[in-house]
């Protein structure tokens, strides 16, 4: 969902938990605050999505006007499963989903206090995607569209009382480019997780989250951290 923090997800987990017990592990969301984070553990929750807005082809900010910047989000939720842990030493891990288009946003998600991550456009560019591959103009690219788009066809989850004219989409329909297959792009993926970890002189995801320091950068920093102020030779 869009907004995990919700009395229908509550009463969801409540009952499943009441049903089946630990037969049944599930994952809550999603949320941008420690009040949401805390809410879903009450009800259950055995793992906790935090993201609302930041996925690539979402757009429920623009449509509905809620969400929050992802890395804020996450530093936040982490600090509320950190006191919870410490509170009942009950761990329950967190997901970051969206915001991650490059390599290094995976690694910050991490250092941030990600457990694991939610990659839908990361896995939708490559062959073993579910998706046609398509030629347009001198590019090759895959389909990939949200939950929340007309072409989902999911209104059950938008009804708005049953009037047509009042329901709206919270996701687009789109194209990845094309990487050709997954396993050749994730092993040059997880090599450079593990070279930034080294970096910070860390070992594991754990280490990773307590030896990082993590520092907000102007746009200027980031324009700096590319390269600049050459003319490039132009790649074979």
């Amino acid at each position: 969902s869009s907004d995990g923090y919700s009395e229908w997800q509550y009463e969801t987990l409540r009952w499943i938990k009441e049903t089946y017990g630990n037969q049944v592990l599930v994952g809550a969301g999603n949320v941008v605050d420690q009040e949401g984070f805390q809410y879903l553990v009450d009800a259950g929750a055995d793992f906790v999505k935090v993201g609302i807005g930041g996925g690539s082809i979402c757009i429920t900010r623009e449509q509905k006007g809620i969400g929050r910047g992802q890395a804020t989000a996450l530093i936040d939720v982490a600090k509320a499963r950190d006191v919870h842990y410490a509170k009942t030493g009950m761990y329950v891990p967190i997901c970051s989903d969206g915001g991650l288009v490059h390599d290094y946003h995976m690694v910050l998600a991490l250092a941030m206090g990600a457990d694991f991550l939610m990659m839908g456009r990361y896995f939708a560019r490559f062959d073993e995607s579910p998706t046609k591959k398509l030629r347009i103009g001198n590019n090759y690219v895959k389909e990939y569209w949200g939950e929340g788009s007309n072409r989902a066809q999911n209104w059950q989850r938008y009804d708005m009382g049953g009037s047509e004219s009042l329901k709206f989409e919270e996701g687009v329909d789109s194209y990845v480019p094309y990487a050709g297959k997954m396993k050749d792009n994730l092993k040059l993926t997880l090599g450079k997780v593990k070279a930034t970890m080294c970096s910070c002189g860390t070992l594991s995801i754990e280490e990773l989250q307590k030896k990082a320091k993590i520092t907000m950068v102007s746009s200027t920093s980031i324009v700096e951290g590319g390269a600049h102020d050459v003319i490039l030779k132009e790649q074979s």
